[in-house]
């Protein structure tokens, strides 16, 4: 039975005050909800000890991004190791933003997948497409190679603490969402890519992002590769977020 996850990314966004009540008031929602999900909030690296303080037992809390270094001389990072002291299970890799804004290569996911592992974190790799690589037919080609180069490093034992979420690049922050359909063929062809990796593609969750909403998410969450979101903007307002939450079908 695969993991069902719902996670939410908070970006450059927030305040000492919103990770207590916003995640209290998240917290507090979600112990009503009983389809087996996964709630995991993702806030500024700043605020991840005051967030995990709020989330008590029954939320999960990650960090939006890692160093590839174990330690040192590298002004301005986080290490995976600083992650799980501070309580973090998850770590996001490889975001578009941190591809486009920072220069970041497949060379350095495939880096920081390698040390979020070795903490005993999970990480939650990133990958999508443009909107020219899509109108160029290149979609899946472009999203199999970032699946294939940000997994390279991991064994053959680590596959249960890898999570990928499919987030197109056109689709991030601008209210265009894909197609249910479209979603569920992107997924089931990066599952097929774990698949000649050497994976356990079907135990492997994997989410969708990209201006997902309450009134979005549950036909998005219906296909049937599709196991969960990774939140943006809708993240940030407790009903919206948990609405998002409990549209994920219940496992079977």
């Amino acid at each position: 039975m695969r993991r069902k996850i719902v996670a939410g990314n908070w970006k450059m966004n927030g305040s000492k005050d919103l990770a207590q009540t916003l995640v209290s008031d998240v917290r507090s929602q979600a112990a009503s909800l009983d389809n087996g999900v996964e709630v995991v909030i993702i806030p500024p690296a700043i605020y991840v000890g005051d967030v995990v303080a709020s989330a008590g037992d029954s939320l999960s809390v990650g960090v939006q991004n890692v160093g590839q270094w174990a330690s040192g001389a590298y002004t301005g990072e986080v290490s995976a190791d600083m992650a799980v002291d501070q309580g973090c299970l998850y770590a996001l890799v490889g975001h578009s933003e941190r591809r486009q804004l920072f220069g970041e290569t497949d060379d350095a996911v495939a880096e920081k997948v390698d040390r979020i592992i070795g903490a005993g974190l999970h990480a939650v790799l990133c990958v999508g497409e443009t909107l020219e690589e899509r109108e160029a037919g290149k979609a899946e080609a472009v999203v199999a190679s970032q699946v294939k180069a940000g997994l390279a490093k991991v064994a053959a034992d680590d596959w249960q603490r890898v999570v990928v979420a499919y987030e197109p690049v056109w689709a991030i922050g601008t209210g265009k969402t894909a197609t249910a359909q479209d979603a569920q063929t992107m997924h089931a062809s990066i599952r097929g890519v774990l698949s000649e990796m050497g994976a356990p593609a079907n135990e492997i969750c994997l989410l969708y992002g990209g201006s997902v909403k309450a009134d979005n998410a549950a036909a998005l969450f219906a296909e049937p590769d599709i196991d969960g979101g990774l939140i943006g903007g809708a993240s940030l307002i407790a009903e919206d977020f948990v609405s998002i939450c409990r549209s994920v079908p219940a496992s079977t």
